[in-house]
């Protein structure tokens, strides 16, 4: 279908059928030669493309949602809350499941989730093997439905990605080149991330960030839009449009409001920078340990649930730092907490972030950021500026921490704009990520993501000069080789 086209729309842009026009055929080379650079980049096939992606991860986003939301973590959830024991043993049993499955039903337990996907766009050419696809997501199920302090992006942007990279493999006889497959690598990880928070605008400009720290992946823009579009209607039409973190706001604001959100911005960039430093370092201790893989997990599932345990404890209630933790939001807005217990919640949720995801869980750390974000934010509402506006600097605290520890203050202020309903905070919410984002520096919870492509060598710090040129290296010869292997 794609090659007809773009046989078809050369045989118009030859403007041959013209020529018998004597008026016409002094104009036919400089026409010829505007249509030609106009439709030079086959943006075509990007509209049948990335529909199939967005259609196909939309659906299988649509049955992880079902799954793990439905099925299997309401029913954990009550269970731990009626009997704290077992918050302890349970969790640490799903995460020794997910250990056993990822250790001899994977070839590297420890690749899954974004760190996949930001390693394949930048050292495989967006080539993800799809062999242990099915057993990634079933430990991502088992890690998040045991009570695992993350959510349903990691496996919603994997299986995305790994949807949008298989589906290059199978149209190479539509004029794809090698190249492709980085953007339609990014354009499932988009739909994924669109599909699982139903946000496709956050799903756009998230996967376009995901890759660098400091760049976008500009090549993927339109695919990654249409994809985005596509699954989201996809998974609307199961599960409706609403917002998934909704929550009401006054919608205003004031100038002494944004003086506080910008030293909310430097609060949650000093407390992001230390967290994703301390995340790096376990993540690198754990991954050198020569342990069993499933003995690593099956510890941090135990330090994981000694989380939710130590909180109960202090603060008895519904809430508790482990899970999926979706309904903690509107916890956190609609019902008073002091501000301790938002500062303790905030804490421990996200050591249990690190006992879960350092340990080797299969997820992403996305809404263990907006939560721990939310519930500083509005305790620094209560402490510091004793203001009624909790809604306010929650939102800003989400969409700081966010842009902090993922380096996507975009993303992080879309996403609170899309998923929470709050569009009058973007604003303030653009002002705390700026901040947090510039407090944080260069520290990451992603050890894969680079700085942009085009950097220059006089701007790099003293003493990194030659590292980045040997990683340069390295990608441009894995690009190569990906090349040639696709041409082949």
């Amino acid at each position: 279908m794609i090659k007809s086209h773009n046989l078809r729309l050369r045989k118009w842009t030859d403007l041959r059928w013209a020529r018998s026009f004597p008026l016409l055929r002094r104009f036919l080379p400089l026409v010829q030669e505007d249509l030609g650079h106009i439709y030079s980049r086959g943006l075509f096939k990007w509209l049948v493309i990335a529909p199939i992606i967005g259609v196909t991860t939309g659906l299988v986003i649509t049955v992880i949602a079902e799954v793990i939301l439905k099925l299997m973590w309401p029913p954990v959830l009550r269970f731990y809350l009626f009997h704290h024991w077992a918050i302890v043993p349970g969790i640490a049993l799903g995460f020794l499941i997910t250990g056993l499955i990822m250790q001899f039903l994977t070839p590297d337990p420890n690749e899954h989730s974004t760190e996949e996907v930001i390693r394949s766009y930048h050292e495989h050419g967006g080539e993800i093997d799809m062999r242990p696809f099915l057993a990634k997501l079933v430990a991502a199920a088992t890690t998040v439905g045991s009570g695992g302090s993350a959510a349903l992006e990691g496996p919603s942007i994997y299986g995305g990605a790994a949807i949008g990279s298989w589906i290059w493999a199978n149209v190479r006889r539509f004029n794809v080149t090698p190249r492709d497959r980085r953007v339609m690598l990014i354009s499932g990880a988009a739909a994924g991330m669109a599909a699982v928070f139903r946000a496709p605008l956050t799903g756009l400009v998230f996967a376009l960030e995901m890759p660098y720290r400091d760049d976008l992946a500009h090549e993927a823009l339109l695919p990654s839009l249409v994809a985005s579009v596509v699954s989201y209607v996809t998974l609307a039409a199961f599960l409706g449009a609403t917002p998934i973190f909704n929550f009401a706001s006054s919608g205003s604001f004031s100038g002494t409001d944004l003086v506080w959100c910008a030293l909310l911005g430097v609060v949650i960039g000093l407390a992001a920078m230390i967290f994703a430093t301390t995340f790096r370092r376990v993540r690198q201790f754990v991954v050198a340990w020569p342990a069993p893989h499933w003995f690593k997990m099956t510890l941090g599932g135990a330090l994981t649930g000694l989380c939710g345990i130590i909180f109960l404890m202090l603060y008895p209630g519904q809430l508790v730092p482990v899970g999926a933790n979706y309904e903690a939001v509107g916890m956190i807005l609609d019902t008073h907490h002091t501000a301790t217990a938002l500062i303790t919640f905030g804490v421990l949720k996200l050591c249990a972030t690190i006992f879960s995801l350092g340990s080797g869980g299969v997820s992403a750390m996305f809404v263990p950021l907006f939560l721990s974000g939310g519930s500083f934010g509005t305790a620094f509402a209560e402490l510091a500026v004793q203001s009624q506006n909790l809604e306010l600097y929650a939102a800003v605290g989400m969409a700081s921490f966010i842009a902090a520890g993922y380096k996507t203050p975009l993303a992080a202020v879309v996403f609170v704009a899309e998923a929470t309903g709050g569009h009058a905070f973007i604003i303030p919410a653009l002002i705390g990520s700026a901040v947090a984002y510039g407090v944080s520096g260069d520290a990451s919870v992603s050890g894969d993501q680079r700085l942009h492509e085009g950097v220059r060598n006089h701007e790099l710090p003293n003493g990194k000069l030659m590292e980045k040129e040997a990683e340069w290296s390295n990608c441009d010869r894995g690009s190569a080789e990906d090349a040639n292997r696709g041409g082949a």
